[in-house]
């Protein structure tokens, strides 16, 4: 070959490889760029799942872009099943598991073949067995927000009790109340002025339903329970407990403490809800769930009180508080499910779920996360809580909290007695089961 031929070789062989790289560049710069979208509706606040995703997002390749809508909870399953009929329905719903039963026909059911049932229950906290079912799992664990006891630390230093329990041992219900004499206050009519706790009555306690739940839990009964066949059925009123009392005795006891002939008497209808009569420094325990510490924090900065677990039967050999869970479900008619459970995989690693739990100062839904420990000192009572948290599949939350709120408040103005009033409330519970 002429000297001229080799150089038109080169140059041509230069430009080959040129227009290769710039092929091989641009097609790792489209990669890169492809967006991912999906669409979630949930109950959770937009703002902090918003900033949550771009967390996710900032360390991602490839970024997933979700539009994510808020809905209030009473309209949420109205306003889904709507949607999902008219085929406007989201990609995925992220919502706690009591509202999981009255959604469950849109759902998609996830196959153990994609996610094994082993590696579901060795990966999350116990609660999140309620989402398996005999043929895969109704939603994926994200979140959970155990149900604590915020103590006024100066109504009990100046008391002279020194301890409400700890991380590893829940004060008892019975060493609780055995303070009553000393923390609840009445004027020279037997008006309550201070009070060491808010039960006993529902429609000014606030979570009465969630604290209701935890004493049935801690009783030995699970309120509703799942056949082999996947039908849910109610056992309120089966009389199942522990050694520690029947699902009766859970009622007789949270109702003692609104009748003014029992040594319990610490709450009647008359007082504000519960929340407002701790934030003023007039109520010594306030029974609400872990998110709510900064919260209370805001409303009040000069109260001084901290938390402790959610108390304990005496002699129990397992610990069980209430907790709300939240999960994402697959919509069943979404355009790709599958494409949408890839998806959902960005939000649920252990960075992932670490990332949601520390913006929103809750505990991890992840055992392996919990196990890595904490210095944080709230942290540690809410990691210990998620591990013993427990809940029930309610086949419509509104209408059991009216359930719940009818039978206490027959008790408490004596027109039914515990073991009655409790009858009547399987039976309700029992009927919105079976028109799901």
């Amino acid at each position: 070959m002429s000297k001229f031929q080799l150089i038109v070789l080169a140059i041509f062989v230069i430009c080959i490889v040129a227009a290769t790289a710039v092929f091989a560049l641009s097609k790792s710069s489209a990669t890169s760029t492809t967006v991912t979208t999906i669409t979630i509706w949930g109950t959770l606040p937009s703002d902090s799942f918003d900033q949550f995703v771009a967390r996710i997002n900032s360390g991602l390749q490839t970024a997933v872009t979700v539009t994510y809508k808020q809905l209030p909870e009473a309209d949420f399953n109205q306003n889904f099943v709507l949607a999902v009929a008219r085929g406007q329905g989201p990609d995925a719903i992220l919502i706690p598991q009591d509202m999981l039963l009255a959604n469950l026909p849109e759902l998609a059911i996830i196959p153990y073949t994609l996610l094994p049932q082993r590696t579901f229950l060795d990966t999350y906290v116990s609660e999140a067995s309620l989402y398996l079912r005999s043929d895969g799992i109704t939603a994926l664990p994200f979140s959970i927000d155990p149900l604590m006891m915020y103590w006024n630390r100066d109504t009990f230093n100046n008391a002279g009790i020194a301890s409400v329990g700890t991380a590893d041992t829940p004060i008892t219900w019975s060493k609780l109340t055995g303070f009553n004499a000393k923390l609840t206050q009445k004027d020279v009519n037997a008006n309550i002025q201070k009070s060491l706790v808010s039960l006993g009555e529902f429609a000014n306690v606030d979570h009465a339903r969630d604290i209701l739940s935890a004493l049935f839990l801690q009783s030995g009964n699970t309120i509703t329970a799942l056949a082999s066949n996947d039908t849910v059925t109610t056992v309120l009123g089966s009389g199942q407990g522990q050694s520690t009392g029947s699902v009766a005795n859970a009622v007789t006891f949270y109702g003692s403490f609104a009748n003014p002939s029992n040594q319990n008497y610490s709450w009647n209808r008359s007082l504000p809800n519960s929340q407002a009569f701790f934030l003023s420094g007039n109520l010594a325990t306030y029974f609400g769930f872990a998110s709510e510490l900064a919260s209370l924090r805001e409303k009040n900065p000069n109260l001084n009180f901290d938390v402790a677990p959610f108390p304990q039967p005496i002699n129990q050999k397992t610990n069980t508080t209430y907790a709300r869970m939240y999960g994402f479900s697959l919509v069943k008619n979404a355009p790709n499910p599958t494409a949408s459970y890839t998806i959902l995989q960005n939000f649920l690693t252990p960075d992932a779920v670490s990332s949601w739990a520390t913006l929103n100062n809750l505990p991890p839904v992840r055992r392996d996360l919990i196990a890595q420990g904490t210095t944080d000192p709230y942290i540690t009572l809410f990691d210990n809580s998620a591990l013993i948290s427990k809940g029930w599949l309610d086949p419509n939350a509104a209408n059991t909290t009216t359930i719940f709120k009818t039978m206490i408040e027959s008790i408490s103005s004596g027109a039914a007695t515990p073991s009655t009033a409790l009858q009547t409330a399987n039976d309700q519970l029992s009927f919105s089961l079976r028109n799901l």
